[in-house]
């Protein structure tokens, strides 16, 4: 599922494919807003840890879930 993050006062936003749920994603953005983490940390399909300061956070996309993609190209 593609996440996307945007941070207060930088210009880019944060874009990761994560393998976790939409309900999950929400639960880790409301605990994080609501004071109960100070960051919100996501993994990525690959493995790596996205941490975002909760103070931070503008907004937060959630898209539907990715499908399998199909073509020549490196996983």
């Amino acid at each position: 599922m593609e996440v996307k993050i945007g941070v207060q006062h930088t210009p880019r936003e944060i874009v990761l494919e994560s393998g976790l749920s939409a309900e999950e994603v929400e639960s880790a953005v409301g605990e994080a807003l609501n004071g109960k983490a100070q960051l919100l940390s996501l993994t990525d399909d690959k493995g790596r840890k996205v941490l975002v300061p909760a103070d931070r956070i503008a907004y937060v996309e959630i898209g539907e879930p990715s499908t399998r993609r199909v073509g020549f190209g490196a996983l």
